[in-house]
Parts: C-alpha cells; structure tokens; sequence
C-alpha cells in the first residue's frame, strides 16, 4: 500500500446463510408441494407439474442469489492510481488499474426509472463498473465518495494521511 491511500471495500447485502436458505426452501416446497398434492388428489392433477415448475424456478433463483453473495469489489486509490478489483466465489479475479490523473467518476442515469443508475470510473477510453448491488442512495453516496477522492480530470485531491485509511464496506 502507497503512503497515502484510500480503501473501499464494497459486498452484497446477504441475510442469508447456506443453513437458512435450505430452511427457506424446503419450507416453501412443503407448502407448495403439499397444496399441490392436495389439489391433484381433488382432481385437479395439472396443478402438480405447474408447483415443481415453481420450485425449479425458485431454487435456480435461490442458488443465483447464494452465490453472488461472494463478490467482492475493492478500490485502491493511491497518489499515482486507482485500482479495482473485482473477485467473486467462482469467477475469475478482475484487476483494473487507471492513471488517477486521468481518471473520472461518472453516475450515468437510468434509461428508465426502473432500472438503476450505473456508476464507473473512466480513464483513457476504459471503463470499469462498480457497485452494480448497491441500492441507489449507495451508488449515489459512493460516487460522492469516489469524486472527493478521485476529483475530476486533470486534477488530484490529497488522499488521508497513514492511519486514516478510509474503510466502506457494504454488507
């Protein structure tokens, strides 16, 4: 680490641990199974096939959200760069270095308004995204963060002294 720096750690909101998430699931499928075994006694036999289609769906979604709870994203500002590293369980490591001189943060709107706003750093033609999980108040707090560090082309705030490296993590 250079002697003046910043740190920002960024990860997912996860309540859930391997433990509950099974929990969770096997709750939903007695429920959904049940009434549905219920429903086919009755007669109504199609209502079987429909709930395990359910609870494939369910669990696809489930494991998606399980996993993604392993991404980590850090960003390294020091005097001279900006380094981001984006890791998760079973994805490669990305590692993205940019002249902090050159650098710039943007928040770029939303097409729609459902859909969430992007944040990125920018330098030199390349482009990384950071904070794609983060809620927007987030996003929009962590692009004010990233500007008072980074600042804009052409310039270089000072960074904090040693000891008073700057920690965000989002969990």
């Amino acid at each position: 680490m250079h002697a003046h720096s910043a740190r920002i750690e960024l990860s997912p909101h996860c309540s859930l641990d391997s433990h509950q998430a099974r929990l969770f699931f096997a709750s939903l499928c007695a429920g959904c199974l049940g009434i549905a075994g219920f429903l086919a006694l009755r007669g109504f036999w199609p209502v079987l096939p429909f709930a395990g289609l359910e609870m494939l769906g369910l669990s696809i979604a489930l494991r998606l959200s399980m996993q993604r709870r392993h991404e980590l994203q850090t960003i390294l500002v020091s005097d001279d760069e900006i380094h981001v590293r984006l890791a998760g369980k079973h994805q490669r490591v990305a590692d993205v270095m940019f002249p902090r001189h050159w650098a710039q943060v943007k928040l770029h709107r939303a097409f729609t308004p459902s859909h969430p706003s992007r944040l990125t750093i920018e330098s030199r033609g390349r482009v990384c995204e950071v904070g794609q999980f983060l809620t927007e108040g987030e996003r929009r707090a962590l692009a004010a963060q990233l500007r008072s560090l980074i600042g804009c082309i052409g310039e270089s705030p000072p960074l904090p002294a040693d000891g008073d490296d700057r920690r965000r993590q989002v969990t």
